[in-house]
């Protein structure tokens, strides 16, 4: 039977559905996040946060402390990522660091918070949980046949990249009239320390036990330089995330090789589809036990626990003695804490660890241009050096930079800045060992230079 035009009827349009506030609408609110917070939730932190500081009783549990760090470190995260041109530059991770040790150097801050937030971080040491799952999470999920090339590799750049920066800064301190001496061995030296606890400190004693006098003036001086030079190495793998993007044939995007894989890969589907809690949760201790091997290491032989635990998880991936169901929970773990846990842990830092008196005493001009150059020399080295032993010279440019930064809070720093969380157990490398060797070689020398 043919249809002609009047025997064709076209049914009516549907009307469209009005659009309800619940459930759908609020919905698409708690889509709608500060970081990883959904909105509504913020609003409901800051409402908390503000009734508690009114009535002077914050509460100092663990709960109500990782609430405030979560509140404040993602709203300082969101500002730095929607500034324009700096957003690029690593602008989300230095906001998150630099906005709180600035506001408490104000005191505009809460004491409450400040005091909750310091007692927190230097009592749990909560760095190094962050720091264990995520060095055991990213090597577990490395492929094991460059893993060992890629560790062996880094060491040429890195020593290439500390002896011109040690050239090159001290040249250019001499150059301004800071002195030979005093710029090696007080801003130089100090740079590459590897940071507070594993370099400044033992720095600063060192150089009191040869001078026979106080320790606390010395710290003093060599701790301004820690800080901006690691400020400036978040900035120098800010601009590098942002050169790679620009150039993307100059970078693995946190993978130091070409042909470099991620044992993760294949495993990345199944994992969207179902996540075993309990592989988590196993995936989980073994980090937390690998670090507790670290400490006992570091209590009996005073040997570094970060970086003993880097090298167990490192024998043990090259051992195949990690299943893939446990490298599928380490995965999970990695990118729970990388998403997370960066930015409050960042808040932290900036609170806790980052006095901002300290780092404005290195804002004279010849110690701001002396460091500088040491930093830039530094990344550089690691740029070409890197590009000629066949690495990705972005990524390990990053890595290089780390050498510079405030040990493991500079390395959580840096990293987010370049978006390479990845590189966290070759910038461990770079900050343990790295620092450990120019400590030791520094006070040899100052020793003998005085």
């Amino acid at each position: 039977m043919s249809l002609t035009p009047e025997k064709i009827q076209v049914a009516p349009a549907a009307a469209p559905r009005s659009e309800r506030f619940w459930p759908e609408g609020w919905w698409r609110l708690m889509e709608r996040r500060i970081g990883i917070i959904p909105l509504p939730v913020y609003v409901l932190l800051v409402a908390i946060t503000v009734y508690f500081t009114a009535v002077g009783k914050l509460p100092a549990d663990i709960s109500m402390t990782m609430g405030v760090m979560a509140l404040f470190g993602f709203t300082c995260g969101e500002l730095g990522k929607h500034l324009p041109v700096l957003r690029h530059l690593g602008a989300a991770a230095i906001f998150a660091t630099f906005i709180p040790s600035f506001l408490v150097y104000r005191g505009w801050l809460p004491p409450d918070v400040v005091r909750n937030v310091t007692d927190f971080t230097k009592s749990t040491n909560f760095l190094y949980l962050f720091i264990a799952a995520i060095i055991v999470g990213s090597i577990f999920g490395m492929d094991r046949r460059v893993l060992i090339r890629g560790f062996l590799k880094i060491f040429v750049p890195m020593a290439a990249g500390s002896v011109l920066a040690a050239l090159v800064g001290t040249l250019v301190g001499a150059g301004l009239g800071l002195g030979v001496r005093h710029t090696f061995f007080f801003i130089i030296v100090p740079v590459m320390a590897g940071g507070v606890g594993e370099g400044a400190i033992p720095l600063s004693t060192g150089y009191a036990q040869i001078l026979h006098g106080g320790q606390s003036s010395l710290f003093a001086q060599v701790l301004p330089p820690v800080m901006f030079g690691s400020l400036t190495a978040i900035l120098f793998s800010g601009l590098l995330n942002f050169v790679g993007k620009k150039f993307p044939h100059l970078t693995g995007e946190g993978r130091l090789q070409p042909g470099e894989a991620d044992d993760m890969g294949p495993l990345q589907g199944a994992m969207s589809e179902h996540i075993d809690v309990g592989h988590v949760a196993a995936a989980g201790i073994t980090a937390l036990s690998l670090y507790l091997v670290g400490l006992v290491s570091f209590r009996a032989l005073g040997w570094p626990a970060a970086v003993v635990m880097l090298f167990l998880a490192v024998a043990i991936k090259l051992a195949r003695a990690v299943s893939p169901p446990l490298q599928e929970g380490a995965y999970f773990v990695y990118r729970f804490f990388a998403t997370a846990v960066t930015y409050p842990l960042l808040f932290a830092i900036g609170v806790a660890l980052t006095p901002w008196d300290k780092l404005m005493e290195a804002f004279a001009l010849r110690n701001l241009i002396t460091i500088a150059a040491t930093v830039a020399t530094m990344t550089a080295t690691g740029f070409f050096v890197g590009r000629w032993i066949k690495l990705y010279p972005i990524d390990m440019a990053i890595v290089n930079s780390c050498r510079c930064g405030q040990g493991g809070t500079g390395d959580v720093a840096i990293l987010t800045a370049s978006d390479r969380m990845q590189l966290m157990p070759f910038a461990q490398v770079a900050t343990r060992i790295g620092g450990g060797i120019t400590v030791i070689l520094g006070l040899l020398a100052y020793a003998r230079w005085h």
